[in-house]
Order: C-alpha cells, then sequence, then structure tokens
C-alpha cells in the first residue's frame, strides 16, 4: 500500500519509513508560528512548565507575527503585543515582526509565504486554525492550542495522530466568474463542517493546478472549516516559480502513491460550478448566488487571510473599476507586501489602489481587522443589524462583530459586484 502526501511528510519528520493513519508518532517540528492572541498564554504556559530561566528548542524555528488586534487603543490588545515584544528582546528572537516598525508584515498565513516560511515537505505548526494556509505549498501545517504550542516551545517535537486523508479533485477548464472560494464552497456545502474533522484534505486536478499560489492558499486555509487537520497540494512549477521568489531553493517534493488509500474522494468539474455564498451563519450554510440575489446589504469586506490577498484585490478591481459602490465597502490587505501591491498592479491602466479609493472604499492597514471581530474601534467591525457580504473564511454569529448581524461569505468578484450594486449580485452581471 502506498502512503499519500501527507503521511510521507509526517513518516519524514517521525523519521520513519512508513506511517499509516491512526499511528501515533512524535514529529520534529521545522516551524512554530504564533501571533498577539494565542502567543501570550503560550508563553505563560511555557514559563510555567519549562521554568522562567528556560531558553526554547531554537529561536531560528519561532516566527512572531503580530496581526489579529493591533491597530486599537483597546488596553488589553495593546497589553499582548506588549508582551510579545517584551518576550522577543528577552529570548533575542531574530523572527520577531513588531507592529509599528518596519518589520512588521501584516496577517500571520499570508506573511509566512511571503518571508520564505513556507517550504515544502517540512512541518509547521501555529497557534493560529489557519496555520493550515501554508499546505499550498506541498507541506504539513496545522494549528495546535496552546499547550501544545508551549511543548514545542520548549521541545521542538509534538505528539501526533496520523489523519486519514480526503481527495478532491476538480477537473475542467476554471471559468472567468469562478475562484477558489467558489470551489471551496462547494465543498464546504457538500460535506459540512465537520466533514472532515482530523482528517486531511487533498487538492488535485487540472482546475487546481491552474490556480495561483494565492488561490491555492485559499482552499487550504478553508480546509479547517470542513474540521480538516491539514489541506495540501502537491508542488508544482507554479510553486516552485513562487519559492524562487522568495529565496528558498531547497525543499523535498513529496506526492501521493497511486495506491495510496483515501477515507473518500471527491471529483468535480469546475465549469459545472456557479457564484457560491456560505449564508448566515455557517461556512456550509452553501447556496448559489443567483437564489440570494437582491439581498440587501449595509457593508462589503474584502480581506483577511481568506480574501485580502493580491489576487483577490485583482478579481475584485475587474468589477470597481469605473463603478462607485453603494454601501461602506472596506478593502484590507493581508500583508504590507499586498499593501505596496496595490499601488503597483495595475487594471486598464489604473492602480488598484486608486481604483479602489475612485469606487469609493475605505481602504484600512494590514491586519486582520474585522475578520475576527475585535475591539469596538476595529475598522469594517459589524455592528447590530448588519448584513455584511466578506470575503473572509467564517461567518458564525458574532464573528465579524455584533452577534446580531449576519455574514455571506463570497468570493471577492460576488463582494465587489454586491458593493456595486448594494444588494447581493452574481458577479456574471459584471463579466
Amino acid at each position: 500500500m502506498g502512503m499519500t502526501i501527507t503521511e510521507k511528510i509526517l513518516a519524514k519528520s517521525a523519521k520513519k519509513n512508513f506511517v499509516t493513519p491512526g499511528e501515533n508518532v512524535w514529529l520534529d517540528v521545522d516551524v512554530l508560528m504564533t501571533h498577539d492572541v494565542c502567543g501570550p498564554p503560550t508563553i505563560a504556559i511555557w514559563k510555567k512548565e519549562f521554568g522562567e530561566k528556560a531558553k526554547i528548542f531554537d529561536k531560528e524555528k519561532l516566527v512572531i507575527f503580530p496581526d489579529h488586534y493591533i491597530f486599537t487603543q483597546n488596553a488589553h490588545a495593546n497589553r499582548n503585543v506588549d508582551i510579545l515584544r517584551q518576550f522577543a528582546a528577552e529570548q533575542n528572537l531574530p523572527n520577531y515582526y513588531d507592529v509599528g516598525t518596519e518589520r512588521y508584515k501584516g496577517v500571520c498565513h499570508i506573511a509566512l509565504a511571503e518571508e520564505g516560511y513556507n517550504v515544502p515537505g517540512t512541518v509547521l505548526f501555529g497557534t493560529d486554525s489557519h496555520t493550515c494556509t501554508s499546505g499550498a505549498f506541498g507541506m504539513f501545517a496545522t494549528g495546535v492550542g496552546n499547550t501544545d504550542a508551549a511543548f514545542i516551545l520548549g521541545t521542538g517535537k509534538i505528539w501526533e495522530k496520523v489523519p486519514e486523508s480526503m481527495k478532491f479533485i476538480f477537473n475542467g477548464v476554471m471559468p472567468s466568474y469562478l475562484t477558489a472560494k467558489d470551489l471551496i464552497l462547494q465543498i464546504l456545502g457538500d460535506i459540512t463542517t465537520d466533514g472532515a474533522t482530523y482528517r486531511a484534505m487533498e487538492f488535485d486536478g487540472d482546475a487546481i493546478f491552474s490556480l495561483s499560489m494565492y488561490e491555492r492558499m485559499t482552499l487550504t486555509n478553508m480546509a479547517i472549516e470542513a474540521g480538516g487537520m491539514n489541506g495540501i497540494i502537491k508542488v508544482d512549477e507554479i510553486t516552485r516559480e513562487y519559492l524562487r521568489e522568495v529565496g528558498i531553493t531547497k525543499f523535498d517534493e513529496f506526492e501521493s502513491d497511486a495506491d495510496a488509500n483515501y477515507q473518500s474522494k471527491y471529483v468535480y468539474n469546475v465549469e459545472e460550478i456557479e457564484p457560491l455564498v456560505a449564508k448566515p451563519h455557517s461556512p456550509d450554510n452553501r447556496d448559489i448566488v443567483r437564489n440570494v440575489a437582491g439581498t440587501k446589504l449595509t457593508k462589503c469586506y474584502i480581506g483577511s487571510c481568506t480574501g485580502g490577498k493580491i489576487t483577490d484585490f485583482q478579481f475584485a478591481a475587474q468589477i470597481l473599476f469605473g463603478n462607485n459602490v453603494k454601501v461602506p465597502t472596506f478593502v484590507v490587505p493581508a500583508s504590507t507586501t499586498v499593501a505596496k501591491q496595490l499601488s503597483e498592479e495595475t487594471h486598464k491602466g489604473i492602480s488598484l489602489k486608486e481604483i479602489f479609493e475612485n469606487s469609493g472604499c475605505i481602504i484600512a492597514e494590514s491586519s486582520c481587522a474585522a475578520c475576527l471581530g475585535g475591539p469596538s474601534d476595529t475598522i469594517g467591525r459589524s455592528i447590530d443589524g448588519d448584513v455584511v457580504i466578506s470575503t473572509t473564511n467564517r461567518n458564525f454569529p458574532g464573528r465579524m462583530g455584533s452577534k446580531a448581524s449576519g455574514v455571506y461569505l463570497a468570493s471577492p468578484l460576488t463582494v465587489a459586484a454586491s458593493a456595486v450594486t448594494g444588494v447581493i449580485t452574481d458577479p456574471r452581471d459584471f463579466l
């Protein structure tokens, strides 16, 4: 029996020739990532269990990005960043990207890719459920709790059960009105939010390998919305080209064996998929946009690790060019690199930033912003009675702020089309 790509990477990390689903193994962790929400409690647990004078397992392998609650006057949020800053100084950490400095990067999952921490064939753990985003690079990446992260901080190891794998094959040529967001919403509607619990979600097919790395990251990012342990896509030339651009030249490539065992397989033809939304209040509450078209909106939001990448803004600019938004529309670049690209990338000779400004969008600083609600002064945060359409990844009650608001999840094309009309709108009406 062969192995899947996930099993092969875990076998390598566990220094074994073969692993099987359900087997428990000790993994050597290549990178541990944390941020301002979970970093402080992780540090506190580590100090309690390993002692005040303990040293972390390898400071080169610890990466800290403050990104969630940072542009706020909230004293508790600011205290969290102060704790990270103090810890980075105490441990002399080289990979701390402090807010308020030129090193600040923005949302951790995007910054991990941009800063060269996503290395195929390696094992990355993070104190954030969307750490699975990094699986787009042919690596194993998953989120852990603060206690597990503290153990890794002290030892560089973690005890994990090898997951079963599910395979999702997308065939056909991607239509211009579809994005990766539509593909993952299709899956979520089919298997629900617990359909992949503690399993690996492997994405395959011609349509997948036609996607940019940023679009692939949307798929793996939302593996956790189905309960998946990790999402993963094997390395191809598009991956290698991205890695060359960030200076990564040495890595291991793995792919699943033809006789590898899967818990289940799903096969789609992208040419038969329509633009989709997830209605309030769950990412698996899928519907086609046509069925909810005309729903009146109070806010539109284009941002987050799922929907704030440069490709998301390229999609949105196609529709916002020459149009004005009818409801408050927030543009939140996921990283400072993406923010810079908004000024450099053009559509019909106009920079994306100018297109968004001319259409009446509100452009915010790079961060998680309202994706996770945040303190009351968080830009774009939902309030009571809001009906929001958003490129973010979760729409549980209160996720973007008020529990008395409703959030529709959609592609950047659908959000942009809806911003122009003020009601939920199928992007095909503009393309």
